[in-house]
């Protein structure tokens, strides 16, 4: 019957949506930091190593690539597939405006909890531990982006030939040679590494053995292009946060194509009335970028 077939169709695209769920998982530091950086070759940015994806693209496969994230992405010419793969191999636009408006604005990561969400190249995160933070953790969509891309960008910038925020504008870029890491870093015990959905990430470090984490810095960019996401990313957000703490986005003011964008975003969180937002930061080059700063509305 019609009435039978149709709750068919909505039973299967409920175990379609379940199925596409991506669990959480923690990835350890593995104690032999060249097993991280083998095979890669490093690049520099704003004083910043960080793993050439072309050298990335040639040697990710097989078991290496076990989401096959990187053939995907080369085969289909495409920074994004929905469910699939969400953007991280690739540096965005708005994570160097966000790291500019970190250092204008003279942002204090010292013995803070900060979280990178969505971090990709992680280097906002890197930021936040040259600027002494108390623990940095990263978070990315998929478990590839995290291995291949995240942690050896933070080993690299972190071993001992590594440069501190304070020094690294005034230093030799690194080599793009694969370097060797010399022991294991203090640097390295304050940061976790996690990647999977949002929603299923949120809890998982709800319900971790360690502490319940509070974060008093969530740092972010480029991730409210899809409307689809607001709804989990909010509520991540309003789990994840401290309740005096700030969150910092980096945004197109609109994504074409996918429909997302800062405005439609801001009425999303006035919909929801848990969060105060401000537009700090506009930048008018190319397509117009803004970064904005989210606090809870009974923050102090």
């Amino acid at each position: 019957s019609p009435k039978l077939a149709a709750a068919k169709h909505q039973d299967e695209a409920a175990l379609k949506k379940n199925l596409c769920v991506k669990a959480a998982k923690e990835h350890s530091i593995p104690q032999d930091l060249n097993k991280v950086l083998e095979n890669k070759v490093m690049e520099t940015v704003l004083g910043l190593s960080h793993v050439k994806l072309s050298v990335v693209e040639r040697t990710c496969s097989g078991d290496a690539d076990s989401e096959g994230i990187v053939s995907k992405s080369v085969s289909s010419h495409s920074d994004l597939i929905p469910g699939v793969y969400e953007g991280g191999l690739k540096i965005w636009e708005c994570t160097f405006d966000l790291m500019d408006y970190l250092s204008e604005a003279e942002i204090e990561f010292t013995n803070k909890t900060v979280l990178d969400l969505g971090c990709g190249a992680g280097l906002l995160g890197i930021v936040a531990l040259q600027g002494e933070a108390a623990r940095v953790h990263f978070q990315d969509y998929n478990s590839t982006v995290i291995d291949e891309i995240t942690l050896p960008n933070v080993v690299a910038n972190c071993i001992s030939e590594g440069r501190s925020g304070k020094d690294r504008k005034a230093s030799r870029p690194p080599s793009k040679k694969p370097r060797k890491a010399e022991g294991s870093p203090d640097v390295l015990s304050r940061c976790r590494f996690f990647s999977g959905e949002w929603s299923q990430v949120s809890q998982f470090l709800s319900n971790s053995n360690k502490s319940c984490l509070k974060y008093d810095i969530i740092l972010t960019s480029e991730t409210i292009y899809n409307p689809d996401y607001y709804s989990a990313f909010h509520d991540t957000l309003a789990q994840l946060l401290d309740r005096n703490g700030h969150v910092y986005l980096a945004s197109k003011v609109h994504y074409f194509g996918v429909g997302g964008g800062v405005y439609l975003f801001e009425k999303f969180i006035e919909d929801k009335n848990v969060f105060k937002t401000s537009l700090v930061k506009t930048i008018d080059q190319g397509l117009q970028r803004c970064i904005m700063e989210i606090a809870f509305k009974n923050s102090c």
